[in-house]
């Protein structure tokens, strides 16, 4: 178990409801860090120099140090404890859309930044109409043939309240024993090995959008759209097993050259 994942801290409700239940999206980031530390402590993942040098990267932002400053600069801290937990954000979304990571080190970083979305735009929203706008998620995915996914979720842009810092940073000590593990060099003689993929299916109904950067303070929005019917709302059958994801159209047709991210397709689905 992640600590902090569930259980209430001391400081009180803003980090965790009274009934013990984080107010982040925990939910695949319980699951992913507990298969990823069962895997590297039975071997049975060995992570290739990627997925090191990855993990070393999200690590240095887990463990990253705050500012000193006086008793006088209360606030300055509260923005410093957000911006810490935003680079975390950044760096997991940075590496999982990188595409140099094995599935397990991809599903891994994908449940960190679904945590950590509430930071994508606090303390620092990107200076640009078209930069990203990440939908929090809250609710459950619904099993193959239910209603599909979009109405549950809002946009963490309009939400008027603030992340809630404790429970982010209650994440960190259970996270840092998990990137420790994955950076760590691999035993003389050993070679690469990695656990078989666990794929998933959903359905989302929504838009999907493809986001550029063609210059600083510059962004671009693309909407997917079927390419044989141009359905842009779906509802869309999601299939991934950590190196493509494929879409399903109504229409009947699939396509993987739909030019989304990783985590521009995670990040807008229920936790589950």
């Amino acid at each position: 178990m992640v600590p902090g994942a569930e259980e209430p801290d001391p400081k009180g409700p803003t980090s965790a409801s009274a009934s013990g239940v984080s107010p982040l999206p925990v939910r695949a980031l319980r699951r992913e860090a507990e298969r990823a530390r069962g895997w590297l402590e039975s071997g049975v993942w060995r992570p290739d120099a990627a997925d090191a040098e990855a993990a070393a990267r999200v690590l240095a932002r887990l463990t990253a140090p705050l500012p000193r400053r006086g008793a006088a600069w209360a606030r300055a801290r509260a923005v410093d404890r957000d911006r810490r937990l935003q680079r975390i954000w950044r760096s997991a979304v940075h590496h999982l859309d990188a595409g140099a990571v094995s599935p397990p080190a991809a599903a891994l970083l994908a449940a960190v930044a679904r945590a950590y979305v509430p930071w994508y735009g606090t303390p620092n929203p990107p200076p640009a109409a078209a930069a990203p706008r990440y939908p929090v998620p809250s609710g459950s995915a619904a099993p193959e043939g239910a209603a599909a996914h979009g109405a549950a979720t809002r946009d963490a842009a309009d939400r008027p309240e603030a992340p809630p810092t404790d429970a982010g940073e209650a994440l960190l000590p259970g996270l840092t024993d998990v990137f420790t593990a994955l950076a760590a060099p691999a035993p003389p003689g050993t070679g690469d090995r990695y656990p078989a993929a666990v794929p998933w299916r959903t359905r989302y109904a929504g838009h999907l959008r493809h986001y550029g950067r063609p210059a600083r303070h510059v962004w671009t929005a693309d909407t997917f759209r079927c390419p044989g019917c141009s359905n842009a709302d779906g509802p869309w059958t999601v299939v991934c097993d950590w190196r493509r994801v494929t879409l399903g159209c109504p229409c009947g047709l699939t396509t993987d050259r739909h030019g989304l991210t990783f985590s521009e397709v995670f990040l807008v689905l229920p936790d589950a």
